[in-house]
């Protein structure tokens, strides 16, 4: 878990960097992150005070009698209402925060890991200073001070780690946590609240057998994202939930690394949300399924009335296609079973036993009591303003995400994440409203490169046990070999989808999702299947600064794939 890193040169990179950036963006006042926020402000009168520490700690996972080495958030509430801060016993995941709208924050973070180390906010719109920023990552023993008003709506958020080059590792290994927001209008609407409000934080895991905890193998899990084999919801495998026989608010957030979610009953009973990552719907949106790409979030309703005792049903992920590149794919079994080893022949890429799509269980839901009481779905919920064209000053020109997979490389914007490099199309005035567009690049050259690429590792290689080679390199030398889904998020605002044109994708794969996304109310998160295009509306208020925009597969962020929107 700890990882060997010289911390004096990564220091030099880092305060480098701070300079570089001040001299381009000196309204910015990019201070060094030992001054930056490690006292608070004077004039600031919070409503709310917590200290948070990180630290590592042996917790008990499995159901052997082991305990597993993670790395927790801790946290103790120093000012504000009780319910504040829910601290959950004998679990990795960090306690559960409300918070209330209007409310002012101060959040004091105390790093006692052995590496550096930083908070994000995820979905919050906060100050570029209290966003978590990679650039304000603070060293073992050392103290980061946030402070905040809390602007969002009702909704469901949550907290991780956003470490450089450690985000995937640190949220994998147990630096995440739940965010409640709460409003006025939310509370009249009469929603299930108390033990009847409850998260289902899905993850998945790889452990060695003395229980603890594998993370990436090689490069192929960093390309591919991390896949592990053990679903894990709210930190505890095998989960089950017993309930009475009415309605619940089940606030789901896919916190894996980068396995995407195909939820759906296992009766077929169609699932209902009421709220999408960062706010209420307008009303229920009811599908037979609902895909859930990492980090994004919805709020369930979940009605048991009228089954009675004893009723057991099971959320599933059910089976998709089309999220991987077409040749992991077919290794994989999910376009048509090859049998034995697969195309490859090799063992050592094989490092989950599920693989993205595949179909399995999540949780057992248990009715346990049967209750005459229970809320009525509300036919309306909140209003929106709702975002189109006319509120955009660029709706002829979008500011392109292009989603670029080289070889070895996923990017975006064709460009690596630099703190001290801002393209033109990445410059936004304070105060606009923008439509961007999401998309998978293929220019012609990127094919070209692909394909030499693709001959020249091929060169030298035992083809007799490849299985389907010719047809692997077929697909390789097409624009699409390294497609694969994407969940883009973006810092800062929330923004609103416009559009989700299929453009490019693959028919029949395309088939098994999509039914399943919902693209109403307020999002961070949006999942890009390949050869698809999404337009989304965003707006920039309130805040100047750097805000990050990236793929929250945790191991492409890593990699690079992440760059910033200069708010000026």
């Amino acid at each position: 878990m700890t990882h060997s890193i010289n911390y004096g040169r990564r220091q030099f990179l880092q305060y480098s960097a701070f300079g570089a950036a001040a001299a381009l963006f000196p309204e910015l006042l990019l201070a060094n992150p030992k001054s930056a926020r490690s006292s608070p402000t004077p004039g600031f009168n919070p409503d709310v005070e917590i200290e948070f520490t990180a630290r590592e700690v042996f917790v008990p996972i499995l159901n052997d009698g082991s305990k597993t080495k993670v790395q927790k958030y801790f946290a103790k509430l120093l000012k504000g209402p009780e319910n504040t801060v829910q601290s959950i016993a004998d679990n990795y995941l960090g306690p559960t925060l409300t918070l209330a709208k209007g409310q002012k924050v101060r959040i004091y973070f105390d790093n006692n890991l052995s590496e550096h180390s930083i908070m994000h906010w995820h979905g919050m719109h906060v100050p570029q200073k209290s966003d978590g920023h990679p650039m304000y990552s603070i060293e073992p023993g050392e103290r980061f001070v946030y402070e905040y008003e809390v602007l969002n709506s009702a909704g469901t958020s949550f907290y991780h780690s956003h470490a450089h080059e450690l985000t995937g590792s640190q949220v994998y290994f147990g630096l995440a946590g739940l965010l409640k927001v709460t409003d006025e209008e939310e509370k009249k609407l009469g929603l299930p609240t108390g033990e009847y409000d409850l998260p289902l934080v899905i993850q998945d895991k790889r452990f060695n057998s003395h229980g603890q905890l594998q993370y990436v193998h090689g490069m192929h899990d960093r390309m591919m994202g991390f896949l592990g084999d053990t679903i894990l919801v709210n930190g505890k495998p095998n989960a089950e939930f017993s309930v009475k026989s009415r309605a619940y608010r089940f606030r789901v957030l896919n916190g894996s690394s980068s396995r995407i979610y195909k939820l759906a009953w296992e009766d077929g009973t169609p699932l209902t949300a009421i709220g999408s990552a960062l706010s209420l719907l307008e009303k229920p949106e009811t599908r037979p399924y609902i895909m859930l790409g990492p980090s994004e979030r919805f709020d369930l309703w979940l009605d048991f009335s009228g089954r009675p005792v004893g009723t057991k049903l099971v959320l599933y992920s059910l089976p998709f296609s089309g999220a991987m590149p077409p040749m992991f794919e077919r290794m994989h079994g999910r376009r048509g079973r090859q049998g034995g080893m697969g195309m490859m022949g090799r063992t050592d890429m094989m490092t989950s036993d599920l693989a993205q799509g595949d179909k399995f269980p999540i949780a057992t839901f248990k009715v346990t009591e049967k209750v005459s009481d229970s809320p009525k779905l509300p036919a309306q919920l909140v209003r929106l303003n709702r975002l189109t064209e006319k509120d955009v000053d660029n709706a002829d020109k979008p500011l392109p995400i292009a989603i670029t997979e080289r070889h070895m490389r996923p990017l975006v914007n064709g460009r690596p994440f630099s703190l001290d490099e801002v393209m033109e199309i990445e410059k936004v005035k304070l105060g606009s409203i923008k439509k961007i567009k999401i998309y998978h690049s293929h220019a012609e050259h990127q094919q070209h490169e692909m394909s030499s690429q693709a001959n020249h590792d091929m060169e030298g290689m035992d083809h007799s046990g490849m299985g389907g080679g010719m047809g692997m390199m077929e697909e390789m030398g097409g624009g699409m070999m390294m497609a694969m889904a994407h969940p883009i998020h973006l810092h800062g605002q929330q923004f609103q989808v416009l559009s989700r044109k299929e453009g490019h994708v693959n028919r029949d794969d395309y088939e098994t999702v999509r039914h399943g996304f919902i693209d109403v109310g307020w999002k961070d998160t949006v999942l890009v299947m390949p050869g698809e295009e999404v337009e989304i509306i965003k707006p920039f208020q309130d805040f100047k600064g750097l805000f990050l925009y990236h793929c929250h597969n945790l191991e492409h962020e890593d990699l690079g794939m992440m760059r910033n929107f200069y708010v000026h």
